[in-house]
């Protein structure tokens, strides 16, 4: 089972366009306390917002197996940094905590293709420019969960081919 879809737009990098903001919460006295906090910049979290709409709906299949991801990420120009953890973030399942008669359990608030991106044990991540149409064209396929899967002679061949430019 192979899965293949491409997202429209240009990722931002998560890494290097962190806000720092104060956040406001209340301590286990119940006194207002604020702290600062790093969070996604306003281009990280819109190309989320916009990513999460154009996976199909025939990819959300939430694999729960490791999983192999090769992503061909062409940006508008050379400026970004080559940064594929936000598009690893949309593809997976997002949860949340909920109490229900006593007991906490996750509730699914959006299926993704796989649970989560720690499941990820290999990744091939190619960039390339296309000024006019920035996108990320995306393929997980599901591996053996096995150790062995590390060796070199498991990486497929087809990734290494002349459709990406240098």
């Amino acid at each position: 089972m192979q899965i293949e879809f491409t997202i429209l737009g240009e990722p931002a990098s998560k890494a290097n366009s962190r806000e720092i903001v104060t956040r406001k919460y209340r301590n286990a006295a119940g006194a207002v306390k604020s702290r600062p906090m790093s969070i996604k910049s306003d281009k990280a979290r819109n190309f989320e917002s916009a990513a999460m709409l154009q996976i199909p709906a025939a990819a959300r299949v939430e694999l729960t197996g490791p999983v192999r991801v090769i992503i061909r990420i062409f940006y508008a120009s050379e400026r970004p940094d080559l940064d594929e953890s936000v598009i690893l973030d949309v593809l997976q399942s997002k949860t949340r905590n909920v109490k229900r008669k006593g007991k906490t359990v996750k509730e699914t608030l959006r299926r993704g293709v796989y649970l989560n991106d720690r499941q990820v044990r290999q990744k091939f991540i190619m960039r390339g420019i296309d000024r006019n149409n920035p996108r990320a064209e995306i393929r997980i396929e599901p591996l053996q969960a096995q150790q062995s899967m590390l060796a070199f002679d498991d990486v497929p061949l087809d990734v290494f081919d002349e459709r990406v430019p240098a």
